[in-house]
């Protein structure tokens, strides 16, 4: 099983991933994760939207997603899966196993206060263009012109602006195919 977490920046997507790894019993592999990984051997980088960083960690990221599946490890792929730029990555996957996608929701507002939390407190979030506080709106219009992959697959909608909704267990019925 492929499990997809996926939602714009800020909507909280890393924090249920590895939760719902946890609950599930298998890894979760984070594109961010992998980017601040590659961002130790990268001397000098400066994070940017689009950044040649973040081109090379995409293969690295898909290649070991490819190669649990292909181990038949259950996975929890999280990442902004945006669907013109990531269904070519997740398309081949699908026939390695059967496809859940976590769709995290939230409002613009909160997104971005999460983001310059996080940013102020964790110093790995260097290796990433987030927002500064001065970009209140263009976050707003990213957020709002998010596209979510929209691959033939079940999906649920998770609104995490307080806790979860629906709750984790009803997250994992779904993923382990129960009503």
């Amino acid at each position: 099983m492929l499990v997809v977490v996926s939602g714009p920046m800020g909507s909280g997507k890393t924090t249920l991933a590895h939760r719902l790894a946890g609950s599930v019993g298998c890894p979760a592999i984070c594109r961010d994760e992998i980017k601040e990984g590659m961002a130790h051997t990268a001397s000098g980088f400066v994070a940017r939207p689009g950044d040649e960083l973040t081109m090379r960690t995409l293969p690295v990221f898909f290649g070991v997603l490819e190669l649990l599946l292909r181990a038949g490890v259950t996975t929890v792929a999280e990442a902004a899966f945006q669907d013109p730029v990531w269904r070519r990555g997740l398309a081949p996957l699908r026939g390695l196993a059967r496809l859940r996608i976590v769709h995290c929701v939230v409002a613009a507002d909160v997104a971005f206060q999460r983001s310059l939390a996080r940013r102020e407190e964790n110093p790995l979030r260097l290796a990433h263009a987030d927002p500064r506080p001065h970009d209140a709106a263009d976050h707003a219009r990213f957020h709002d012109a998010f596209d979510r992959v929209s691959l033939d697959a079940p999906w649920i909608e998770v609104d995490t602006t307080d806790g979860y909704r629906p709750g984790l267990a009803e997250i994992v019925a779904f993923i382990n195919g129960q009503p």
